[in-house]
């Protein structure tokens, strides 16, 4: 007869707590020590790991062969013992903590691993920031003057007279020259201490552009040039600068010198071609822009002072110069006045990314001085003289057309007028534009010549 109140369920659990006391009966004199090696190939049953592939054992690992887990006691219980006093499980237990703890001493060993070799990194950085800093050449404040191998020769071999003769555009001096400011260097220097006087003796340049010291020349037209703007020279030569080979117009181009040999024996050579370059004693750069102009006022006032007008302009510039011949004779009787296109109430730029950053130590005041733009402008010839030499005596500016036009210009009381003409940007190049314009600014080489072929057609009228 079955006993009353006897459910299935409450047989399952006998059987399942008799199953669990005759399984852990069979455990009795088992081991539970956990073996501590730690394979160093730990795929080394993997058919696809390659023959002969070993992995090196970290220095935590080394540690942790040198230092096994302890060995636990054996524990013999019997099936009482296990159910009841937890026999056996204590030994399961310490093998789990000792796993914690072997796991732990891994992580703290793998972190003063990291943090050893980030130590040996930084000390190998310095050493190596140090071996530069040794090694670098020291910095050099002054520019020194490169001679021009071809002019030192013909200096050497010419006679007293042709010395004589060349004197007002005496031969660089060997002293170092100091270098304009760095852009970020906010140094504040005066512009006397940068610039030396004097340009690479050339009669023939001279003779070519200013015969008598400039008596017959209405107009002298000096172009800014960069040593390897080659192309842009001709350009000029073979379209409006053909207005240069007129007895009262003088077109030439005003270039610095460089440190490259082949450089400096190409201009030699396109100096003896054409005897239309002037070579300043500075070295060429965006940062001496400034002593460029300085030069092309030293070298006026020494070979053509008897001039009447001067135009400054760059080599990526077309003039228009039948209109500036018009606007000149217009202005003939104007005195101690820069023609141009007048830029008004421009603030300096304090950003020290800009390639126009000016710092207040350079210049504080927060708004320049009126100043004409330095793509092209014109000067009466009665103030080149002045402009010179207050030009030296005022701290150094990169930015030429402020420096010049504006700082110099405003301290000697003279005039800046706006000539709408005076374009100095890019405009349409249809032949009414160019006929209207004096100046037109970002002219290309290959467009020179068609500008030029535009301004001289006379099948269009533009009223």
């Amino acid at each position: 007869m079955p006993c009353p109140g006897l459910k299935v369920s409450h047989v399952i659990f006998v059987i399942v707590i008799l199953i669990t006391i005759i399984f852990y009966s069979s455990l009795n004199g088992r081991n539970f020590i956990l073996d501590p090696r730690r394979h160093l190939n730990h795929r080394k049953n993997d058919p696809n790991v390659l023959p002969n592939r070993t992995i090196s054992p970290t220095a935590a690992d080394k540690a942790l062969l040198v230092a096994p887990l302890p060995a636990l006691k054996r524990e013999k219980c019997n099936v009482f013992q296990i159910v009841i006093q937890g026999c056996g499980f204590s030994v399961l237990n310490k093998t789990l903590e000792n796993a914690h703890q072997q796991e732990k001493n891994y992580t703290q060993l793998l972190l003063a691993q990291q943090k050893e070799q980030f130590q040996q990194q930084q000390q190998q950085q310095q050493q190596q920031q140090e071996q530069e800093q040794e090694s670098a050449p020291e910095h050099v404040d002054n520019i020194q003057r490169i001679p021009n191998p071809s002019a030192a020769k013909r200096s050497a071999q010419g006679s007293p007279s042709s010395a004589s003769s060349s004197s007002s555009s005496s031969v660089v001096p060997q002293k170092p020259q100091t270098a304009a400011p760095e852009p970020d260097g906010e140094k504040v220097i005066k512009t006397r201490d940068l610039y030396h006087s004097g340009h690479l003796p050339d009669a023939a340049c001279v003779t070519n552009l200013c015969p008598n010291n400039g008596t017959d020349v209405t107009l002298l037209i000096l172009v800014t040039s960069a040593p390897t703007h080659r192309e842009q020279r001709l350009a000029i030569r073979q379209s409006w600068g053909h207005y240069g080979s007129r007895r009262d117009i003088s077109i030439g181009f005003i270039v610095g010198q460089t440190n490259e040999a082949r450089v400096e024996d190409q201009l030699a050579a396109e100096s003896y071609m054409y005897s239309d370059l002037i070579r300043g004693n500075f070295i060429d750069s965006y940062r001496n822009l400034t002593l460029k102009t300085i030069s092309l006022l030293e070298w006026t006032k020494l070979h053509c002072p008897n001039a009447s007008f001067l135009l400054k302009t760059d080599d990526d510039m077309f003039i228009n110069v039948p209109k500036l011949l018009q606007f000149m004779e217009s202005h003939n009787s104007q005195r101690r006045t820069i023609f141009g296109r007048l830029a008004k109430k421009w603030k300096p730029i304090r950003n020290k990314k800009s390639k126009y950053y000016v710092s207040p130590e350079q210049y504080y005041p927060p708004v320049f001085p009126p100043f004409t733009t330095g793509p092209a402008y014109l000067i009466t010839a009665d103030i080149i003289g002045e402009m010179f030499e207050k030009s030296l005596s005022q701290t150094y500016l990169k930015l030429e057309d402020v420096y010049t036009t504006g700082i110099v210009a405003q301290l000697l009381n003279i005039h800046r007028v706006n000539v709408k003409e005076f374009l100095n940007r890019r405009i349409a190049f249809n032949q009414c534009n160019i006929k209207k314009a004096i100046s037109i600014h970002m002219v290309k080489n290959n467009e020179q010549l068609d500008l030029w072929k535009k301004l001289i057609d006379i099948s269009v009228t533009c009223t």
